[in-house]
């Protein structure tokens, strides 16, 4: 339908594209997939109020005619293209006259700032009409940063009219962009790949999605091939965005229970928490470390001698890679039994290849089917550090074997099942 195709040219963002910087294409021709003569036979009906309804249109377009049947049924001329005059009929033929007229404000309010950022407007039109101001604050941090390299204070301290650290935190990636495009000096009018050729009948670029809503409480959740554990420093989004722009960040804390009653470490306190750099020169007496994610788990851990237990928070794990004292110790790691679960344990073996795996097998997943759940969104990567029980059980997951995205908790294993194989014998 006629329709269809000029809301997917404004759906990624071609139309508004045209509509700041004009490439010639208009007047625009759009093919129409017209009734064949044997259709024409069959169901003239259809055929005359589809004709009717396009011709009730005209004035956003003209219609070109084609000759169909006439050595058939008779000469029918019947619609075979809309020709739009201009970007604005065709925005109005889609109702869009509206945020045309607002995206055309926003783009001359960020060239407003600088000249450059039309090329960011350019690469992301339907966002920068989604953020609407917000858009044209995220520009001003951008040009702060420009005018500022290492700043050398906590993203806290900026002080600009309207923005804070909750700001910040929700439009990194577009601060980036907007950063990036200010550092290049916005040389050329639209980057490569913001516009792709058309064919006579729509659009077939796909405008590139990006959250304008990163949460910094949401914990990271890496795609394949991201080297989590290998980041150094800045291993969180808000701890990369700081060292990108030369902000102060707070350090990673690492939380741990030492389980040995017979070993005290601070006076009569055990359940302590370092920094990630102050934890990697550690030496503790211990030789086992339980990581679990949940803190229940971590602070139900009964007394064990030689043990540690250490709480973790799902990607989080990344603190650990500087802790090579750890090699030396037995390393357990007790996650979630679903998609995630296994994720994280194969970064965690990025930095500590000895690591092991408890209560994520078959037979735990089996003995407490009465409480599963379902995961919200599966992790896709492709695991390479999993044994090959860990692999069969990841994907089993991800084939949906025992059903739909497919979860076990882990605070929902009942306990003696946990400390059973967590603490045999103790």
């Amino acid at each position: 339908m006629l329709r269809a195709q000029s809301l997917k040219a404004w759906n990624s963002g071609s139309l508004l594209r045209e509509l700041l910087e004009p490439s010639g294409v208009y007047p625009r021709r759009r093919s129409l997939k017209r009734p064949t003569a044997a259709e024409l036979l069959k169901d003239y009906a259809a055929a005359q109020a589809w004709a009717t309804q396009l011709v009730a249109g005209a004035g956003k377009y003209s219609l070109e005619t084609a000759e169909v049947g006439r050595t058939t049924i008779g000469s029918n001329r019947i619609p075979s293209a809309a020709v739009f005059a201009s970007v604005e009929d065709e925005m109005a033929f889609v109702s869009k006259t509206r945020d045309a007229v607002r995206f055309r404000e926003l783009a001359a309010g960020l060239c407003d700032l600088d000249p450059a950022l039309r090329r960011w407007a350019l690469k992301r039109p339907q966002q920068l009409l989604g953020l609407g101001e917000a858009a044209l604050t995220a520009a001003r941090v951008a040009l702060w940063l420009r005018d500022h390299p290492a700043p050398g204070i906590y993203v806290r301290q900026l002080s600009l009219p309207g923005v804070h650290t909750k700001f910040i935190e929700g439009h990194r990636r577009v601060i980036d962009e907007m950063a990036a495009v200010l550092a290049a000096g916005g040389a050329g009018s639209e980057p490569a790949e913001a516009r792709a050729p058309e064919d006579d009948g729509g659009v077939v670029e796909v405008e590139a999605a990006d959250d304008a809503s990163e949460s910094a409480e949401a914990p990271s959740v890496p795609e394949a091939g991201d080297a989590v554990l290998g980041n150094g420093s800045a291993r969180t989004p808000a701890a990369r965005f700081a060292a990108r722009h030369g902000f102060l960040h707070p350090p990673e804390l690492v939380r741990f229970r030492l389980l040995d009653a017979d070993r005290p470490l601070l006076g009569e306190g055990r359940d302590i928490t370092v920094t990630a750099e102050a934890f990697s020169l550690l030496r503790l007496p211990v030789q086992t470390v339980i990581v679990t994610e949940n803190l229940v788990n971590f602070l139900a851990l009964p007394e064990r001698p030689g043990t540690l237990a250490l709480f973790g928070a799902g990607y989080g794990f990344s603190a650990l890679r500087d802790a090579a004292w750890l090699q030396d110790c037995e390393v357990l790691y007790w996650g979630d039994l679903d998609t995630h679960g296994f994720h994280i344990l194969d970064q965690l073996r990025a930095a500590h290849p000895h690591v092991t795996s408890v209560l994520m097998d078959e037979a735990t997943l089996m003995a407490h089917r009465d409480v599963w759940g379902s995961e919200p969104k599966q992790s896709r990567a492709e695991l390479a550090r999993l044994s090959a029980e860990e692999s069969e059980l990841y994907e089993a997951f991800r084939n949906d074997t025992y059903g739909p995205a497919v979860r076990l908790e882990q605070e929902l294993i009942r306990w003696d099942w946990a400390l059973d194989r967590l603490l045999p014998g103790g």
